[in-house]
């Protein structure tokens, strides 16, 4: 585990993986530093979790030879080029910018150790699904680093950079398709006459449970599906509906969409 970590950019993100390795213990406050050009966001990030926070890039890649980027993408350019002769080949950079390439982050810094990550909203919670991907330079023990940090915010997976893209259809993308499913479970509880509230978080729970089924069982979703559809009974009665209306042939085709999108994004 690098001795220090650092973060360009103090977004919402970059919060949750702070706050993940601090309640984790990975890192101590001291072992933390971030740049971010937002001076209120400057001083929300050190008041709420009392970390060093700069107005320049440059003092976190002085102090810190694991720096996290967490930066939108229309910001990569002008981040990297003002930073672009500072880093070295012992620096490990771990991007969170959506569609950024680590060709991309190579044409910048080409001896740094790069890891290409796509996270989740998810994260704020520490119930982020992560994957990333490595530069051919980078180590296993640089791994074990990058591994610790986003399974302090939820899991990660290590894949190959070009099913990043993938990636981002389902899980990057796929928490605001779940946020309509809760919302639209919950418009037919309020239908069928439950209060507002009562029926959000019961739909929300109910998907929440049905995760932690799926994840904790390693059964195959259709095999639990079937263990609730009681013959002639209420739940193949809706599950009929919501073939018929094409729920699952829409679900297929929003993460079929996003992923065209993330690649055009990319190029």
């Amino acid at each position: 585990m690098a001795k220090k970590i650092g973060f360009i950019g103090a977004g919402n993100m970059a919060e949750a993986l702070m706050r993940g390795v601090i309640s984790k213990k990975l890192y101590g406050k001291n072992d933390i530093t971030a740049s971010e050009i937002y001076e209120p966001r400057r001083r929300f990030i050190s008041k709420e979790l009392g970390i060093e926070v700069s107005a320049d890039s440059a003092d976190i890649i002085k102090t810190a030879k694991f720096v996290i980027l967490a930066v939108k993408p229309q910001q990569i350019d002008d981040v990297m080029t003002s930073v672009r002769g500072l880093f070295t080949k012992d620096h490990l950079l771990m991007s969170i910018a959506a569609g950024v390439t680590i060709e991309t982050l190579r044409s910048y810094v080409p001896d740094v150790k790069i890891v290409r990550v796509m996270p989740n909203q998810p994260c704020m919670v520490l119930a982020s699904a992560s994957a990333y991907a490595c530069s051919d330079n980078v180590t296993e023990d640089d791994k074990k680093t990058v591994k610790d940090v986003l399974d302090a915010v939820g899991i990660s997976m290590e894949l190959k950079e070009g099913l990043l893209d993938a990636v981002t259809g389902v899980s990057g993308s796929g928490p605001a398709y779940a946020y309509m499913v809760i919302e639209a479970m919950s418009d037919g509880g309020v239908l069928m006459g439950l209060p507002r509230d009562v029926s959000t978080k019961l739909a929300a729970q109910t998907l929440l449970g049905a995760a932690k089924v799926i994840l904790e069982t390693g059964e195959h979703p259709d095999k639990m599906k079937d263990i609730v559809c009681s013959p002639g009974g209420t739940t193949i009665e809706a599950v009929k509906v919501l073939e018929d209306y094409g729920l699952r042939a829409a679900m297929i085709s929003a993460v079929e969409a996003a992923v065209t999108k993330s690649k055009e994004l990319g190029k």
